[in-house]
C-alpha cells in the first residue's frame, strides 16, 4: 500500500515571524533559539532546525475535525523554508529517526487504530494502516513529546 506524507503549508504561519514578542505571546507563540540537533523538528520543512537558528514555537490545531478527536498542540516552524514534498512512500529522516505515534482515522474523523513504532518501521506501519479500507488518513506524532508531526494519506 502506498502513502503520501504531507508537511504543513508555510502560508499558515505567514506574517508570524515579523511580529513582536508580545504579539506572538497573545497568539500563543514564542521565539526559540535552537540549542541542539536533533531536537527541533520543523513541520513545514520536515527537517530538524540547526543549532543557533531561531524558530517559532506555536500553538497549532492539527486536528480541526468536529469529533471527540479535535486536537491542537505546540509545534516548531522555521522561517523562510519551503514546504517539504516527500515522494510517495518516502519517509523524511526527521520521522525515521524518532519514536512515532501512528493514529489512524476513518472518514468520520474517528480514530480506528493507533500504534507507537520506531521511525525505521514507519513504512510498514503506514502500509498496514492503509491496508484497512476504513482508514481515511493518518496523523503522525513524535511519541515522546506527543507533538503533531505530519499527516499521511493514501498515495
Amino acid at each position: 500500500m502506498t502513502f503520501q506524507i504531507h508537511a504543513l503549508d508555510p502560508e499558515i504561519f505567514a506574517g508570524l515571524f515579523e511580529l513582536p514578542d508580545d504579539e506572538l505571546a497573545r497568539r500563543n507563540a514564542c521565539r526559540v533559539t535552537v540549542e541542539a540537533k536533533p531536537g527541533t523538528p520543523c513541520r513545514v520543512s520536515l527537517a530538524d532546525a540547526e543549532p543557533g537558528e531561531t524558530v517559532l514555537l506555536v500553538h497549532h490545531e492539527h486536528q480541526p475535525a468536529q469529533s471527540p478527536y479535535r486536537a491542537s498542540h505546540a509545534i516548531f516552524v522555521r522561517p523562510g523554508v519551503a514546504r517539504a514534498r516527500p515522494a510517495v512512500d518516502e519517509i523524511p529522516e526527521v520521522l525515521r529517526s524518532r519514536l512515532i505515534s501512528v493514529r489512524v482515522f476513518d472518514a468520520g474523523d474517528m480514530m480506528i487504530a493507533a500504534d507507537v513504532v520506531a521511525g525505521t518501521r514507519l513504512d510498514a506501519a503506514l502500509s498496514a494502516a492503509f491496508a484497512d479500507p476504513q482508514a481515511h488518513y493518518v496523523h503522525l506524532h513524535y511519541a515522546k513529546p506527543g507533538c503533531f508531526a505530519a499527516s499521511v494519506t493514501r498515495a
